[in-house]
C-alpha cells in the first residue's frame, strides 16, 4: 500500500470505539486493530463491551456491541474515559454511544444504515446526520455498505455476503487514518478463510478498499500518527494479551514449574469460558480439560484430580461459586490444593453476564458453611493475571489448601501488552509428595499419618493414591488430628478448626507497598481491576500539584502483615470498589479504621476523571 500524501498530525494518544449491531463484527474489527497496534509498539488498553443476549433484535439499542481501544506513545493504564473517534455502523450504535463523546470528537457513520425505519426503531424522528444535532462533532458520513458492495462486485458473492465485509472496509479506513500496519490482518484473513478462498479474497479486497478510500477521499483531509511507546516498556519480547489468556498461560506455566499435570474441571459460564477453550488446546503440555455437566461436577472432578496428584483448577463466575461452595468446604477439610478461579460479573443471580463487577469478595471470604477459611488472590491488570495464577498455585501447593483467584469481566476480556518472561524468572513450585511413613508410634511401629503437619507451614503431607503403605481415609466428616480417622470429639474439632485457620493466617505474603512521594495525608487503596483507573487518577492529581498516596492489595486473605500499620499512617483512606463497599467493610472490622468507600455497580470500570474528582474532594476535606 502506498504512503500517504496528505498531511500527518502527530498525536500522543487516541481512544477509538467501534460500535455496531451484534452481527457487524465489531469485536473482530477491534481485535484486529488492537493486534496491529500492539505489533507497532504502542502501549494499549482495551474494553470490549457486548450484549448478553445471544442475538438481540437487529438494529436495537440492547443489541449494540462495541470495542474501545486506547493506544499511546507512552505508558497508559485504562481504555480511556471518552472516545476521540466513534465508528457507528448504524443508528442504534450512534444513539447508544453519542453520550460518551466529548465535543469535537470524530464520528464516522455508515450512512447506508440510516433508513427511516432503522432510525425510528431507536427513537430518531429525523436523521441526526441532517438535523444539526451533531454540529459539535467532526462528522464523516461514509456509505460503508455501498462502497463495500461496489468494491466486491467482481466476486461471485450475493449482496448479503458482500455486505458482511463492511467491517473490514471500516478497519482498512481506520488503519489508514492511524498508520497501522496491515500485514498481520492480511495474514489473519488468509488463515481464517483458507478453506473459503472467495470469502478470503473479498475480505482482503474490502480491507484494501477501505485503506484506499481514506487515501483518496477529500472527507479525510488528515491522517494521524501515534509513535511507538519505546520508553514505556522495559526491554523484552512483548505480545498483546487478554486477562483470560494470560490466566490460561499462567496455569500451564504453574503446572510446568510444579512438574504436575494440569487438570481443569469446568462448566461453561460467561465470562470464564475462554479459559476452558484455551486450555483445551494445550494437551501437549499435559493439560487435561473436562467440560462437566454442571458446576458441582466440575469442581468435584477437579478435587478428585487434586487427590490424585494433579494441579487442579476449576473456573467459573459468581453464580458458579455459589454452587461450588460445599465442595470448596470439602477441599478445606481434606486440605488439598485446588485453584478456584472466579471471573466476577454483575449479579445477583444471572445478573449481567457480559458486564464487570467486584461483588464476589464476601462470597469468596465467607461463602461456605462452618469455619472454612480460603486464601484469596486478585490480579490487577490483564497481563497480571499470569503472575496471579502462579501466586495462587504457589499458595495452594505450599499450604495444601483451595485458593480463590478473583478476576473480573473487565480484566478477562480487556487486553494490554505483556512482556513474555524468561524461564529463569519463574518461581520454583516443585512439590514433594509423601514417599513413606512419617510417624513412629509408642511401640516403635512406623506409620503414615495423613494429617501430621509441617511445623513451618502447617500443611499436611500430600500422598498420591496407590503409593504402597500410604493408604488413608478421606471424607467430609471431621478428622482426628494426625491420624485422619473420623472424630466426633469436641476438643479435637475445636483444635482442627483453629489449626486450619492458623494455617491460612500464617501464609507468607509480601508486605503491601505504598507509593507516597510527597508524604500525603490521603491514601487511596484498591484491589483487583480498579488498579488502572486509580493509578491514572493518581497521576492526574499529582500532575495538578496534589499530594496523594496509593497502595494496591493483591492478597485479600490473609491481608499483608503491615496493612494495619499502613492504614494507621493516613488521615483519610479511600477504597474505590465496583461493589457496595465489601473490602471497606472488611478493613473497618479488622483494623477499626475509618475507611471511606467510593463505589459504583453499573457494570463498567471506573473512569479516570470520576475517580480523580472523588479523590480530590477527599484530599481537601478537613
Amino acid at each position: 500500500m502506498s504512503l500517504q500524501a496528505k498531511p500527518v498530525t502527530r498525536l500522543d494518544r487516541v481512544v477509538i470505539r467501534f460500535a455496531g449491531d451484534s452481527g457487524d463484527g465489531m469485536q473482530l474489527t477491534g481485535d484486529r486493530f488492537t493486534s496491529e497496534t500492539a505489533s507497532f509498539g504502542n502501549d494499549l488498553s482495551t474494553l470490549p463491551n457486548f450484549p448478553a443476549e445471544i442475538r438481540a433484535p437487529a438494529g436495537t439499542l440492547p443489541g449494540v456491541s462495541s470495542f474501545q481501544l486506547h493506544f499511546a506513545d507512552h505508558d497508559i493504564l485504562t481504555p480511556g474515559d471518552a472516545p476521540n473517534v466513534l465508528v457507528a455502523m448504524n443508528p442504534a450504535a450512534l444513539r447508544a454511544n453519542i453520550g460518551d463523546l466529548p465535543r469535537g470528537a470524530e464520528i464516522i457513520v455508515n450512512t447506508d444504515e440510516f433508513t427511516k425505519r432503522a432510525m425510528q426503531k431507536v427513537g430518531y424522528q429525523q436523521s441526526p446526520l441532517e438535523d444539526g444535532s451533531l454540529d459539535g462533532y467532526r462528522l464523516h458520513p461514509v456509505p460503508l455498505t455501498t462502497l463495500t458492495v461496489e468494491a466486491l462486485k467482481e466476486f461471485d458473492l450475493s449482496r448479503k455476503e458482500a455486505e458482511r465485509s463492511k467491517n473490514m472496509f471500516a478497519l482498512g479506513l481506520l488503519s489508514w487514518m492511524y498508520h497501522r500496519p496491515t500485514e498481520g490482518t492480511e495474514r489473519f484473513l488468509r488463515t481464517k478463510f483458507a478453506k473459503k478462498p472467495e470469502i478470503m479474497k473479498a475480505n482482503l479486497a474490502a480491507f484494501h478498499a477501505g485503506w484506499n478510500f481514506g487515501e483518496t477521499t477529500e472527507d479525510f483531509a488528515v491522517s494521524y500518527e501515534v509513535a511507538p511507546a519505546a520508553s514505556a516498556f522495559p526491554t523484552g519480547t512483548y505480545r498483546n494479551i487478554s486477562g483470560n489468556l494470560a490466566l490460561s498461560y499462567g496455569l500451564i506455566t504453574a503446572s510446568r514449574q510444579a512438574d504436575l499435570p494440569l487438570f481443569l474441571g469446568s462448566y461453561p459460564i460467561t465470562p470464564a469460558s475462554d479459559i476452558l477453550h484455551e486450555l483445551s488446546r494445550h494437551k501437549n503440555f499435559g493439560v487435561r480439560t473436562f467440560q462437566a455437566e454442571d458446576e458441582i461436577a466440575g469442581i468435584g472432578a477437579a478435587l478428585g484430580a487434586a487427590f490424585g496428584g494433579s494441579l487442579a483448577v476449576t473456573t467459573t463466575s459468581g453464580p458458579g461459586v455459589a454452587l461450588k461452595s460445599e465442595t470448596i468446604g470439602l477441599a478445606v477439610s481434606l486440605e488439598l490444593p485446588l485453584l478456584v478461579i472466579d471471573i466476577q460479573r454483575g449479579g445477583p443471580s444471572t445478573g449481567l453476564p457480559t458486564k464487570t463487577e467486584q461483588a464476589d469478595l464476601l462470597q469468596a471470604m465467607f461463602g461456605r458453611n462452618g469455619e472454612a477459611p480460603v486464601p484469596i488472590v486478585a490480579p490487577r491488570t490483564p497481563a497480571d493475571c499470569f503472575d496471579a495464577a502462579l501466586e495462587a498455585a504457589r499458595i495452594a501447593l505450599t499450604y495444601r489448601t483451595p485458593v480463590m483467584l478473583l478476576s473480573d469481566g473487565y480484566l478477562a476480556n480487556g487486553s494490554e501488552p505483556w512482556r513474555i518472561p524468561d524461564i529463569d524468572e519463574l518461581p520454583d513450585l516443585t512439590v514433594q509428595f509423601a514417599q513413606g511413613p512419617n510417624h513412629t508410634l509408642d511401640d516403635g511401629t512406623e506409620v503414615f499419618w495423613p494429617y501430621k503437619r509441617d511445623p513451618q507451614t502447617l500443611a499436611r503431607p500430600w500422598a498420591v493414591p496407590g503409593t504402597p503403605g500410604l493408604e488413608h481415609r478421606i471424607g467430609g466428616i471431621e478428622k482426628q488430628d494426625g491420624t485422619g480417622n473420623i472424630s466426633y470429639d469436641p476438643a479435637n474439632h475445636d483444635f482442627m478448626v483453629r489449626t486450619r485457620q492458623a494455617k491460612i493466617d500464617g501464609i507468607d505474603v509480601p508486605d503491601i507497598e505504598v507509593d507516597d512521594p510527597h508524604e500525603a495525608r490521603t491514601l487511596v487503596l484498591g484491589w483487583g481491576s480498579t488498579y488502572g483507573p486509580i493509578t491514572a487518577a493518581v497521576r492526574r492529581l499529582r500532575a495538578a500539584g496534589e499530594s496523594i498516596a496509593q497502595a494496591h492489595l493483591r492478597h485479600l486473605n490473609p491481608f499483608p502483615k503491615n496493612l494495619g500499620a499502613v492504614l494507621g499512617r493516613y488521615e483519610h483512606v479511600v477504597v474505590p470498589e465496583m461493589n457496595l463497599g465489601q473490602l471497606s467493610g472488611l478493613l473497618r472490622a479488622r483494623y477499626l479504621t475509618d475507611i471511606r468507600s467510593f463505589t459504583q455497580v453499573n457494570g463498567m470500570p471506573f473512569k479516570e476523571e470520576q475517580l480523580a474528582d472523588a479523590l480530590e474532594a477527599t484530599i481537601h476535606d478537613h
